[in-house]
């Protein structure tokens, strides 16, 4: 009888260690791979994802040419909450925050494009009531029409401008060997763009004196706003002329809007 217990075969009982180790590893793969698709999916709730999250909003995607010409590729920082765009224009008008730190995580577009189509409008609309008051002003007889062509200009001039000039100056940052971001620089001049908005309502006053007063302060104020937030990538460079250059530009911007709208 013991003869019969000890012939008994054996393979099937050693055979099971390794079918338990082997299901323990799929299993535990399994479980890796469930975790790493539950980490790398977006949130439920479609909120924002700001760039350089693991699950949208990178940056990278718009860092080569490919990707720059995508429209998909800036759906991300057009995914923006009200209250952050309010606070980021409340910043604009003071200049003395620092804006940069604010847009530094998550920085959108949607604020820039709203306040250059408003601002190309307001310009149209309100450059004619002004040419309107003025020369009803001076000659109370004359037959005045409105003049679309402001449209054409106001649209070329300002989406011309927070176009260009970002751009320009991302290479010359580039090439001079400091850290900057395109989407960064185009949010950071779009939102000084919106002081215009409420200076152009002012500028509709048929006084000259207070017309220019207006367009000083409001261009000294997005000046200083521009320079301010362009120095952060400046810090540790000698870079003062591109600091200056940008502030002049964007004073000149003021300027134009004076001697073209404002007549």
């Amino acid at each position: 009888m013991e003869e019969d217990y000890t012939s008994l075969p054996t393979s099937h009982l050693l055979g099971s260690v390794p079918a338990v180790a082997a299901e323990d590893k799929t299993g535990g793969a399994a479980r890796e791979s469930s975790t790493a698709n539950l980490q790398n999916s977006p949130p439920a709730n479609g909120g924002y994802q700001a760039p350089g999250s693991p699950y949208g909003g990178d940056e990278q995607a718009t860092s080569s040419w490919k990707g720059a010409c995508s429209i998909s590729s800036y759906t991300p920082y057009f995914n923006v909450d009200s209250d952050i765009v309010v606070d980021r224009l409340i910043t604009s008008v003071y200049p003395m925050n620092d804006f940069t730190r604010k847009i530094d995580g998550n920085p959108d577009l949607y604020g820039p494009v709203w306040i250059s189509t408003t601002l190309v409008f307001m310009l149209a609309a309100l450059g004619n009531c002004a040419t309107y008051l003025m020369r009803k002003r001076n000659e109370p007889d004359i037959v005045w029409n409105f003049d679309v062509t402001y449209v054409d200009w106001a649209a070329c001039v300002i989406y011309g401008y927070a176009l260009a000039v970002p751009v320009a100056f991302y290479f010359l940052l580039q090439y001079v060997g400091c850290n900057a971001s395109l989407i960064r620089l185009w949010c950071m001049w779009g939102y000084s763009l919106f002081i215009f908005l409420p200076s152009s309502l002012l500028l509709v006053a048929p006084v000259e004196i207070v017309r220019w007063i207006v367009i000083i302060l409001a261009g000294a104020a997005s000046s200083w706003f521009v320079a301010l937030n362009l120095k952060a990538y400046t810090d540790g460079s000698d870079l003062m002329v591109l600091i200056v250059s940008a502030l002049l530009l964007q004073f000149a911007l003021a300027l134009f809007i004076k001697i073209f709208f404002f007549v």
